[in-house]
């Protein structure tokens, strides 16, 4: 049994030690969390970041898509939000938590009859996720509506900025300062006249016929070398199907790569490197992945 350290103790009920990340991630592969912090409140969370020693590591996972946590797992601590979910309506300003699901969000905003929000429904992340990376799809990007977010710091401190305040691209957003982390969107949205309920269903009957819904994947592995589909460029290179251990191209979308119940991290992470140089050679074109790899190799 292990020892509690001391700066810990106060927070003992939300911490697990030695937590198996292959539980937090979409593809269920991974090694262990040395520390796994769900904070109960904003509160407890601004306790417990500066109690952290200033040498351990600090990370944030949510739902776990578009994320690969290598086999070694991470040192330091892992932070979840999603019991940071909460969300609330000030007339057309909509202020989501990072921990509420975009699918969520997605719901509550087509019921309030703001938007274009429909397309929040597609991504299978959390609202801190999706601004970390300006998440979107079918044509909406998370960043497009934000008009300001609650930051938090190492030292629990909350600030606000303004969506100007950072430089937003293409699943690319610069910005947030070393040891900073986005806590709360404020999303300035249109009054809709028409609800967006009819388009949520077809974009979820789509998303069923063309995504390997219900399969172990991280969500789309590479970004869309514009004006091209990443889809497309690996579809013409023969790969779908392709096998390294037990994770494999989607037979169904060849950007998604499925688990199938027996990869490891590492067969995932060979697979996607394997793609990118094939498609390298048969095309030219450079595939850059749009997942994140967390921690380390055994």
């Amino acid at each position: 049994m292990m020892t509690v350290p001391n700066w810990a103790m106060p927070f003992s009920s939300a911490i697990k030690w030695n937590e198996p990340l292959s539980k937090h991630n979409t593809w269920h592969v991974g090694g262990r969390a040395e520390c796994f912090f769900e904070p109960e409140s904003i509160d407890q969370l601004q306790q417990f970041l500066p109690s952290v020693p200033s040498e351990m590591s600090i990370h944030w996972l949510g739902l776990g898509s578009n994320v690969l946590v290598r086999d070694g797992g991470l040192s330091g601590v892992v932070i979840s939000p999603l019991s940071l979910n909460r969300i609330a309506k000030q007339e057309r300003v909509v202020i989501a938590e990072a921990g509420v699901p975009c699918a969520r969000l997605a719901r509550e905003c087509v019921q309030w009859q703001l938007g274009p929000a429909a397309f929040w429904i597609g991504i299978p992340g959390t609202v801190g996720g999706a601004l970390a990376m300006n998440a979107g799809c079918w044509e909406g990007e998370t960043w497009h509506s934000v008009k300001a977010v609650d930051v938090i710091n190492r030292q629990g401190v909350i600030q606000q900025k303004p969506a100007d305040a950072f430089s937003v691209g293409y699943r690319r957003v610069v910005g947030l300062n070393d040891h900073e982390w986005f806590l709360t969107a404020h999303f300035e949205l249109n009054v809709q006249s028409v609800s967006e309920e009819q388009r949520i269903r077809a974009l979820l009957d789509e998303r069923r016929q063309k995504q390997p819904i219900g399969a172990w994947s991280g969500g789309s592995t590479f970004k869309n070398p514009t004006p091209l589909y990443a889809a497309k460029l690996i579809e013409a290179a023969g790969l779908k199907g392709m096998r390294i251990g037990g994770a494999c191209v989607s037979e169904k979308h060849a950007n998604f790569i499925i688990n199938d119940g027996h990869a490891t991290a590492d067969d995932i992470e060979s697979l996607i490197k394997h793609v990118a140089d094939v498609v390298q050679q048969s095309s030219g074109v450079s595939l850059i992945p749009e997942v994140r790899f967390l921690g380390e190799k055994v």
